[in-house]
């Protein structure tokens, strides 16, 4: 497996307090793939992601109050629903523990969530609308 991270998602209590502090406070711009519900912010390879507290821990099959849930997850991009399995069972195999199993999500892609050693969320997908460029990375423009 790849040395790397493409996203990282924010569980936020407010989308667009949030967002406004990013654009405010680093002069960040948000992504045209945000959409109703999601604001990206394309970092150089790499997307910073906003979502919706409860959203995300629902999309997790975790809950969103006490220690199941911290508010962030690390995202992993592959470049096939097969490979998203693949890693789902190599975390498995390396101390983690898959809390939702690769599926269809209703964004169009392949995703599934494992926990590491110490609870922190790491979503595997498959994003059919971010191919991968030659260095495994992400340009959401």
């Amino acid at each position: 497996m790849e040395q790397r991270l493409t996203v990282v998602t924010l569980g936020v209590a407010d989308l667009e307090r949030s967002a406004r502090f990013y654009e405010g406070a680093l002069g960040w711009r948000r992504s045209p793939q945000s959409q109703e519900g999601v604001i990206f912010f394309s970092l150089g390879g790499w997307v910073l992601s906003l979502f919706g507290r409860k959203d995300l821990a629902a999309d997790a099959h975790v809950s969103a109050d006490g220690s199941g849930f911290s508010g962030i997850a690390l995202a992993h991009n592959v470049g096939s629903p097969a490979e998203v399995d693949a890693v789902l069972a190599q975390a498995s195999q390396h101390g983690g523990r898959v809390v939702k199993a690769g599926e269809q999500a209703l964004w169009g892609g392949d995703s599934g969530y494992s926990v590491d050693p110490d609870g922190h969320l790491l979503e595997v997908a498959h994003n059919p609308f971010w191919p991968l460029d030659e260095r495994g990375q992400v340009d959401i423009g």
